[in-house]
């Protein structure tokens, strides 16, 4: 080897060692992939990452999360309070306008934007308390089960901050990176965030206009029907309907079906639509519902039915006190 080319090669390990976070495994093959697929500068990652803290705290959090370790009885309690229902009223007492436009552009109505809000954030009252790269890095690099996912993540954190020429370091979010008043992961806050203000920013972290529009626009684009109900409580009558609870989220069985398997479609209205069945665990046994695609749609919010449910009676019970 030439004795330039030496010079300039240890001068590269030398930057990239006073750079380097050993706590972070495969970091430079992370950056050696922003720099080559996004042209990102290598000497400001090294820097950056220089800076990013691994959080025991946050591998803990994710690996007990209430959707899996709860109950649904229990699940209920944490978000069907009277302090986030009447939260809920007072948001939409200070937002009626921006609701109501986003229902008409939309068709998602106003009380479940808000409940989608108060589970998230309590209304923007609890963002999260963890750096949003703290968060991903540790995930992406420290948490092998769903690392693709993370870096998948981290590198769209990357870019929405350089899009968005926000800071890498400051921003804080949940555990998991979520971020802002609707705790957009960066893969849907670059996708799915809307300026519905118009006033040239996408900004759900302290923009209530913004988060709004920006929570109907995610559920639109997941397959929000415009008018339709989300979900109705039903009987099983047999092990047969029972196991069709074990097909999953996504409404893919028919009203005959279901019918013939002993799933009583009483309290459903008339249609022609697919549906699922979940059920939920009570004190007292098994609680079953006929999902439609409106359930669905907030499922991809957060792929839990406990989750789903959380906000559909939420938003319910958020209604019936606005409406008094």
């Amino acid at each position: 080897m030439k004795k330039p080319l030496l010079i300039a090669t240890l001068m590269c390990i030398l930057t990239f060692n006073v750079h380097a976070n050993s706590e972070l495994p495969d970091l430079a093959v992370f950056i050696d992939e922003m720099v080559s697929k996004h042209n990102f500068d290598r000497t400001e990652l090294n820097q950056a990452f220089a800076d990013v803290e691994v959080k025991k705290s946050i591998l803990k959090a994710i690996s007990r999360p209430a959707e899996k370790s709860k109950p649904w009885y229990d699940y209920r309690n944490i978000f069907i309070t009277d302090k986030r229902i009447s939260g809920g009223v007072k948001f939409w007492q200070q937002h009626a306008a921006t609701l109501a436009e986003a229902e008409q552009k939309y068709g998602v109505p106003a009380e479940v934007i808000i409940a989608i809000l108060g589970v998230e954030t309590r209304y923007g009252g609890n963002v999260g308390g963890y750096r949003v790269v703290d968060a991903l890095s540790t995930l992406a690099f420290r948490y092998p089960p769903r690392s693709p996912f993370f870096r998948s993540e981290l590198e769209h954190f990357l870019l929405l901050t350089r899009e968005e020429k926000m800071s890498r370091l400051s921003p804080v979010g949940s555990y998991a990176g979520a971020m802002g008043l609707g705790q957009f992961m960066p893969s849907s806050y670059r996708e799915y965030a809307v300026d519905f203000d118009g006033d040239g920013k996408r900004d759900i972290w302290t923009n209530p206009v913004d988060a709004i529009g920006s929570i109907a626009n995610y559920l639109k684009r997941h397959g929000w029907v415009a008018g339709e109900s989300i979900v109705h409580l039903t009987s099983v009558d047999g092990n047969e309907g029972a196991d069709l609870a074990t097909k999953g989220l996504k409404p893919s069985l028919n009203r005959l079906d279901l019918q013939n398997a002993g799933v009583s479609l009483q309290n459903l209205p008339v249609g022609e639509d697919k549906l699922a069945l979940i059920s939920l665990t009570q004190k007292s046994g098994e609680e079953y519902w006929l999902a439609r695609q409106n359930f669905y749609a907030i499922t991809r919010y957060n792929h839990s039915r406990m989750y789903a449910m959380a906000v559909t009676q939420l938003a319910e019970e958020i209604s019936k006190q606005y409406e008094q």
